[in-house]
């Protein structure tokens, strides 16, 4: 066929580059999502350093890069606004656990606390 860089008919000339880059130092901190326990709502999209990235509700680990300060915001969006904003900055060597509850109305933001 040709080359090792060919499949098919067509060559492979895309190369898709990671958004966050890798480093050797990495960090954990935890977040829980809540919404409230009436009605529907949609699921919060969590963002670290201008990374949009889905999220589920509940607990979960969020790894972040580096040793240097990084933003994180938390988002509901019902296909008509975004409503539930929170923005909060995570620092180096923080390890308390953080809960984020969803408002019960959609103009209202959302709540952020320590777990503890």
């Amino acid at each position: 066929m040709g080359t090792s860089q060919e499949r098919g008919p067509w060559p492979v000339t895309a190369r898709v580059e990671p958004v966050i880059e890798p480093t050797s130092t990495t960090r954990r901190f935890e977040l829980t999502l809540r919404k409230p326990w009436l009605g529907w709502f949609p699921k919060p999209t969590v963002v670290v350093d201008g990374v949009a990235q889905p999220a589920q509700w509940g607990t979960r680990n969020w790894k972040v890069p580096g040793e240097d300060a990084v933003t994180v915001s938390i988002f509901l969006f019902n296909r008509v606004w975004k409503f539930g904003e929170v923005n909060f900055t995570v620092e180096p060597g923080a390890s308390v656990p953080l809960v984020y509850s969803a408002p019960w109305l959609p103009f209202l933001p959302g709540r952020l606390r320590n777990a503890s």
